[in-house]
């Protein structure tokens, strides 16, 4: 017995012996090994850690015992004339994301937190170079049926191949995506460079495969489709008015990302002609809540009994989103906008300081970057770690991107802008152009003809006093107002001139802005690349930021795009605002704590009186 005893220690000893080895190997594999490791979470985060640790039952910024019911009347501008949104033809209505899930729901107090929705966990390398999504079992498409690996497979195969061009940019790093079993779907990427696309993927609305297997995917439609989300379409009056019902069997309500959210039993959207009609039927009660964007509007209108006695409330609600860039944006396919110091030259003729006076009330601050409000703005020189970020297009970009700090034209707002007209006509004579009898023509003999295409005649006041200053300098300027259906139109087919709208920006730019800028999507119909940029060294740019490897260098790296798009003089930046201006009436209660990135709508309720609407 004692000779066994003896044989085991001996064997014990010489197995602990392997394993101390073992370990020490495993510790000193290269790194690149270690990458190989997979992580099983509840969520992923972009940079950094998670907020919410596993298990957590509820946003912050939420109620979760919010009560259920009452219905909110809301506006919506123009018309619409399909229920599918994923594609160019037809305009859709609005709220339509509502009755959508995904697999993961974002955290809108993180910069860019996503947590499971459809999926109950994922598994990702340490290198993102694939994603697996293990889908709840309990999840269900409004008419019954399970959400399956196959429907996700689906959704990314028809959105790539018949949705907006959008999609196809946005996705343009998948492999491939394959269904492993019933409840695991596979997302493998082309390379490990792309760290965000783990993320995106989790954003997209997955659709049922039962539902539109057998139907025009590409075709506008008002059939009442079969969706995921929250809510269902309860109710419709084509163009005019659509009404949404939460759905009181939706699989998900008790969900960690769902409590105290989509309180209300009803959501309709009515459709106005334009926002001073809107604004009137506000303050006679025909709807419940408004945000306001016309600065006119909100220092003038909101007057009356109902705003004095109480019944009206009017806010403003300070976010930590970056603004953006809303401008004048030139379409550089029209031959008149392809030289970039015409397009300088323009900008000069636009004078923010007396339209923001005069006009706006001091309401906005000037916009000067494409990330305005955040901290990937290029406000300042660029520094020596941005300099390696630029150096390898140095010969590809304005000269100016190293040595000055971009600022739009800035006026003293008494109307005389002299001194700036005369600056835009030495500009424009540089470019070719000459004056001649009070008209600005090439060498051809051809006049300088520019055509404003807006949808709405709110922005008429602002454009009017920039075409006076453009005709100054011996420009033929007119107004084109057309409807909200045509103008979408016009857009997507990039039949314009000069617009004005803009690019949103959130707190983790990514796969959006090749959308936004890159050179694929320039002559895409239907793309955001609305200015028609193709520029090698914006491609690269955009390839650098999408590949940032940690948020230090996505700040960088987005500072230098934003230089380069600054510098190339692509649009007239206008102006923004870090607030959310609101009014509603007297029904509602929010959360104690606000999202720091949204609003938050969908987190109120009615108060108790309210309920029994």
């Amino acid at each position: 017995m004692r000779d066994i005893s003896l044989q085991q220690a001996l064997i014990g000893r010489l197995l602990r012996s392997l394993l101390s080895t073992l370990v020490v190997m495993i510790a000193l594999l290269p790194i690149s090994l270690k990458a190989d490791a997979v992580s099983v979470s509840h969520g992923i985060a972009m940079h950094g850690d998670l907020k919410y640790a596993p298990g957590f039952s509820h946003f912050d910024y939420v109620n979760p015992d919010a009560p259920k019911g009452g219905k909110v009347v809301r506006s919506a501008i123009g018309t619409y004339d399909s229920f599918n949104g994923f594609v160019v033809k037809g305009t859709a209505a609005d709220g339509l994301g509502k009755i959508y899930d995904s697999l993961l729901a974002r955290a809108e107090d993180e910069p860019f937190s996503l947590y499971g929705l459809l999926a109950e966990s994922l598994e990702v390398p340490a290198d993102r170079s694939w994603i697996i999504f293990n889908l709840r079992p309990e999840a269900r498409f409004s008419d019954g049926n399970p959400v399956t690996a196959e429907d996700v497979v689906f959704s990314f195969d028809i959105l790539r191949e018949k949705g907006a061009p959008g999609y196809k940019a946005y996705y343009a790093d998948i492999e491939k995506v394959e269904a492993l079993n019933s409840r695991r779907v596979k997302f493998t990427f082309k390379h490990a460079k792309n760290k965000e696309l783990a993320l995106i993927v989790g954003e997209a609305a997955v659709l049922p495969k039962h539902y539109w297997q057998d139907r025009d995917f590409q075709k506008p439609t008002l059939d009442i489709p079969v969706g995921s989300g929250p809510y269902i379409i309860d109710s419709f009056e084509a163009g005019r008015s659509i009404t949404y019902r939460r759905n009181p069997d939706y699989w998900g309500q008790s969900l960690p990302v769902r409590r105290g959210k989509d309180n209300f039993d009803l959501i309709t959207y009515d459709y106005y002609r334009d926002g001073t009609v809107a604004m009137e039927a506000f303050k006679a009660g025909e709807y419940d809540f408004r945000e306001e964007n016309s600065s006119k509007r909100w220092a003038t209108s909101y007057t009356g009994q109902a705003f004095d006695d109480g019944r009206i409330l009017v806010r403003e609600l300070e976010h930590e989103n970056p603004t953006g860039m809303q401008a004048f944006i030139l379409n550089t396919r029209r031959e008149q906008f392809a030289d970039p110091i015409v397009r300088q030259a323009l900008a000069m003729a636009f004078d923010f300081e007396w339209t923001n006076k005069n006009i706006f009330y001091n309401a906005y601050t000037r916009t000067h970057s494409f990330y305005s409000n955040s901290e990937m703005a290029a406000t300042e020189l660029p520094t020596e770690k941005e300099l390696e970020i630029l150096k390898p297009i140095k010969d590809q970009v304005p000269e100016e991107v190293f040595t000055k700090v971009y600022r739009a034209p800035e006026t003293q707002g008494d109307g005389k802008i002299y001194t700036e007209l005369r600056q835009a006509k030495r500009l424009l004579q540089t470019a070719g152009w000459r004056f001649k009898d009070g008209k600005l023509i090439n060498d051809k003999g051809e006049q300088l003809t520019i055509e404003m295409l807006l949808y709405s005649p709110a922005f008429e006041r602002v454009v009017a006093p920039f075409i006076r200053n453009l005709e100054r300098l011996g420009i033929k300027s007119n107004i084109r107002l057309v409807d909200v259906s045509q103008y979408i139109s016009r857009l997507r087919s990039f039949d314009f001139d000069i617009v004005v709208s803009g690019f949103g920006q959130s707190t983790s730019p990514g796969n959006e802005q090749r959308n936004y800028w890159h050179s694929s999507g320039a002559n895409v119909e239907g793309s955001r690349n609305l200015i028609g940029i193709n520029n090698p060294a914006v491609d690269y740019l955009v390839d650098q930021l999408i590949q940032a490897p940690d948020r230090e260098q996505l700040v960088l790296r987005t500072r230098a795009l934003d230089r380069v798009l600054q510098w190339n003089h692509y649009v007239i930046p206008q102006y923004h605002i870090n607030k959310y201006r609101v009014a509603y009436w007297d029904k509602f209660v929010m959360p104690d704590t606000r999202p720091k990135y949204s609003l938050g709508f969908n987190t109120w309720w009615f108060k108790e009186a309210g309920v029994a609407q």
